[in-house]
């Protein structure tokens, strides 16, 4: 016997345990069935669930199980990745603790400890992973520093530097000052901030002076150039003289340039190649020189500028300069401005608005920084990929994502694949006393390159962490090896992941796939939304209002916060989610556990001789062709990548047709003992059964408990493994009289209830219907049905009216047929007709003021988007309230 609910914690563990010691997860190359893959975009070793994992891995996991079900060679490749800058961090944070430094362990033992870290901490999110229900093939779990996917990393570098595609540059990158370490823009956030625009005056060699504008006077002592725009009339004549850099006394030329813009600031800008990305370009352009002022660590370094310094006549300025070596870029920045207004070459601040990027991780003010990196030929490598996107050979979904593919990819810039980190894939590169450099797979192959006696250093660089998680689809089948696995899975068959990294991730794995494979990796990218919370409004810590899934998982279940993910997402939308919604789907899964357990305690089981062709009732015939369409409808969703309409028609067919209606319906037949009622039971059963498998992708834990302690386990053919395989419809010929009776009465009741709560009829009293102009079968149906009517629609009687129409009735209009309920005696007409229309008058008063908001296009400008959405949600239900009302109202007229 069931227990009276369902108690995730006391299944979810036990069954998970199972299946996994089952191998039901596993990936076996040589079994039959075309094959299906998806790879795990791998998270962070050093992350915890959150929501964004919890919706990727849902998703993943919803379709795994389903393909698996309907007889796939389905592998989901598991693992983590080594996230450099971030372990190193939590490593390093955990000696700060000990009053340990990094440099004072040394690189070999550093490196020691974090890989101890890894063993003790890193597998946590995988553990957490499990608790979500993913059915991943966990004994095929990688790591990206794995010993083959390190050999692999190697081997990909060496090859794309043979082939010119790799190689060493002095450009801009963007320079964390606390790590002393290049990092990619993904790690940079960008915050609106409330700074200041210094005007400062330049003089030019005539007398004159030039005012340019800058948000960054610590860096002046590094300018190159002045730019203005070659067609802003003011600055005509000036274009191709020179001024005197204040302070250093260094003579910089005034060039023209277009990104100098005449309506920003004084239209001329200081250019300083070396701390700026724009005036970066604008120094190649025109050959510019480019002298660094701020070191590693976001100090002032003067030795760049030091030897300007001697054509200086003013001897205290020397001493200025010279007293800037190693203060902060902030007090730099202080003094720096005290000792221009002092000389007069500051002409005024002004509060100024501008974007400062931040280091993700570590919070520090990200530096442009002029450095010897290695870069990767990005521009040769997405050709390919590009190619391949625009034949279709691989599919974004939604399609439109694919605009922001092409943008990126058309304008790419070299890849800086460097990072000054202990942490990670070293780059595979050897030095010599004279400046040779060696790139090699091995320390023993560069010694033999470089000569017996031939003293070589490695590189102490380590790989940018998306070079080697751009080789996971094939690394991680075994590449560079033939495997059985590479041939089987690859290329995959979807990849599931978020927008935010189309660029950093999901085309580097083109890239890289289409070089070395000659195959792009996947078929299919499945790009998702991000999860809000319930308003819309993006989770933060700073908002309170973000969720943690291991909380939503312990309180509700694993199947609760997967069906909730599911059903809320669409195609490339953003989901709203919390507790609320999580708590609703919980009541679905109660609410099949409720029917599946009225079912056992009045004899349905299954029964592994059943076909349902044989079905003769009418509502047996109805309730396995309403199974065919939902089946239909939920493997349609699946096939486009509705993971909410699969739900819905999950949701709609088990509560609404199969409880509300079939379960309903067939009370009285579960209460006896006839081959009507026997039949009935069956059906129950096999119709149940069909629920259970249609929906264990979505809700494993639930349909797997049901499957086991109802009996249907070992009843029904067992696919690959799988003890739940997909459903497949059954043809029944002929059903569509039996859809048409019961819908029909369906329609009947639902019209029936609608009139007795819009009029306030209590439930306990008992109407008649009369009905006019009715079809011999509709009334045939009426008799038949009769005792579903009063139980369900409190009908007391079923009579033809022929007469006139009866004083004080409500109308219902069905298909051909008016059918009549009298309302006399069973309210008090007068008191409900008041009672409607101030309804009436209350709704159209929030109506009226809704409307006013929406139509205020002050209010659009201004509101919050969740703020206009959430009245936009208001005005659509008020005005299905006075639809409603109104209709009611009229029916007393």
């Amino acid at each position: 016997m069931l227990d009276k609910s369902f108690s995730p914690a006391n299944h979810e563990t036990s069954l998970y345990d199972r299946w996994e010691k089952s191998g039901v997860f596993h990936a076996d190359p040589k079994a039959p069935g075309d094959a299906f893959s998806i790879m795990f975009p791998p998270p962070n070793v050093t992350g915890t669930l959150h929501l964004g994992h919890a919706l990727t891995f849902t998703l993943q996991d919803i379709l795994i199980r389903w393909k698996r079900g309907t007889g796939f060679n389905t592998l989901w490749q598991p693992g983590t990745d080594h996230a450099g800058i971030a372990t190193q961090m939590v490593v390093e944070r955990a000696l700060d603790q000990q009053n340990i430094s990094r440099t004072a362990l040394g690189r070999d033992e550093f490196v020691k400890r974090v890989w101890d870290w890894k063993e003790e901490s890193g597998g946590t999110i995988i553990q957490q992973l499990r608790k979500l229900g993913a059915s991943a093939d966990w004994e095929r779990e990688r790591f990206t520093m794995d010993e083959g996917l390190s050999q692999a990393v190697r081997k990909v570098f060496v090859t794309l530097h043979s082939e010119g595609l790799i190689y060493r540059d002095r450009r801009l990158v963007n320079w964390d000052p606390n790590f002393r370490s290049a990092i990619s823009d993904l790690e940079v956030e960008n915050r609106e901030t409330k700074g200041s625009m210094w005007y400062v005056r330049y003089p030019l060699d005539d007398g004159r002076t030039i005012t340019v504008a800058t948000t960054r006077p610590e860096t002046m002592l590094a300018d190159s150039a002045v730019a203005v725009h070659p067609e802003d009339e003011r600055y005509a004549d000036y274009i191709g003289q020179h001024v005197t850099l204040p302070l250093t006394g260094r003579r910089i030329p005034i060039v023209a340039d277009e990104y100098s813009d005449p309506e920003k600031g004084t239209g001329a800008v200081k250019i300083t190649p070396a701390h700026d990305f724009n005036d970066f370009e604008v120094g190649k352009r025109h050959d510019l020189p480019s002298p660094t002022i701020l070191d590693e660590s976001a100090r002032l370094c003067v030795d760049e500028v030091r030897s300007e310094l001697r054509d200086v006549e003013n001897l205290s300025s020397i001493a200025f300069v010279e007293s800037l070596q190693g203060v902060s870029r902030e007090e730099g920045r202080k003094r720096i401005v005290a000792e221009l207004e002092a000389l007069g070459w500051l002409e005024k601040i002004e509060p100024h608005k501008l974007q400062v990027p931040y280091a993700e991780r570590g919070g520090a003010i990200v530096e442009p920084r002029l450095t010897w990196q290695w870069y990767c030929d990005a521009k040769t490598l997405a050709g390919p990929a590009i190619d391949a996107v625009e034949s279709g050979k691989v599919a974004f979904e939604p399609r439109q994502w694919q605009n922001t593919f092409f943008a990126w990819m058309r304008d790419i810039q070299p890849w800086c694949i460097s990072r000054q980190l202990w942490w990670g894939h070293r780059i595979p590169a050897w030095y010599t006393d004279n400046g040779d450099i060696i790139v090699a797979e091995t320390a023993e192959e560069a010694q033999s390159k470089a000569g017996e006696g031939v003293t070589i250093t490695q590189d102490e660089d380590v790989l940018d962490t998306w070079f080697s998680s751009a080789l996971w689809p094939f690394t991680t089948l075994g590449w560079p090896e033939d495997t059985e696995s590479l041939a089987r899975y690859y290329p995959t068959s979807v990849l599931v992941t978020g927008f935010d990294i189309i660029f950093f991730w999901v085309a580097r794995m083109m890239m890289m796939g289409l070089h070395f494979m000659k195959d792009v990796p996947f078929q299919t990218i499945l790009i998702h939304g991000l999860v809000r919370d319930e308003k819309g409004q993006k989770m933060s810590k700073s908002k309170g209002n973000g969720i943690d899934p291991l909380e939503l998982i312990e309180e509700y279940g694993a199947d609760a916060t997967r069906l909730a993910i599911c059903a809320g997402t669409g195609p490339g939308r953003d989901i709203k989610l919390g507790k609320k919604k999580v708590e609703e789907h919980r009541g679905f899964i109660t609410k099949l556990w409720n029917a599946a357990r009225f079912l056992e305690m009045n004899g349905a089981k299954p029964v592994e001789a059943f076909d349902p062709t044989t079905v003769q009732s009418s509502l047996g015939r109805w309730i396995l062709s309403e199974a065919n369409e939902a089946m239909t409808e939920a493997n349609r969703a699946l096939e486009a990548y509705r993971f909410d309409e699969y739900a819905g028609s999950c949701y709609r067919f088990v509560w609404t047709r199969f409880c509300d209606w079939f379960v309903e319906l067939a009370k009285p037949l579960l209460a006896e003992n006839s081959a009507e009622s026997d039949e009935i039971r069956k059906v129950s059963a096999y119709v149940l059964g069909l629920i259970l498998r249609m929906m264990q992708p979505v809700i494993p834990f639930a349909t797997a408990t049901l499957w086991k302690e109802l009996g249907y386990t070992n009843l029904f053919e067992i696919i690959a493994g799988n003890e739940m395989p997909w459903p497949t419809p059954v043809a029944l010929e002929g059903a569509e009289e039996s859809r048409a009776e019961v819908n029909w009465l369906i329609r009947l009741i639902s019209e029936i209830r609608t009139v007795r709560a819009e009029m306030n009829v209590p439930p306990a009293q008992k109407a008649p219907i009369l009905l006019r102009d009715a079809t011999a079968e509709n009334l045939a149906r009426a008799q038949r049905w009769n005792e579903a009517l009063g139980r369900m629609a409190r009908v007391e009687s079923v009579s033809v009216l022929d007469g006139e129409t009866p004083r004080h009735a409500a109308q219902i209009v069905l298909d051909e047929a008016t059918i009549f309920l009298p309302l006399g005696g069973l309210i008090d007409l007068d008191a409900e007709r008041a009672r409607l229309a101030k309804e009436i008058k209350r709704i159209g008063g929030e109506i009226t003021k809704v409307e006013r908001k929406l139509g205020n296009a002050d209010f659009i400008a201004r509101a919050k988007p969740e703020v206009v959405d959430e009245n936009r949600q208001r005005l659509e239900s008020f005005t299905s309230d006075l639809t409603r009302l109104q209709a009611a109202h009229s029916r007393l007229a």
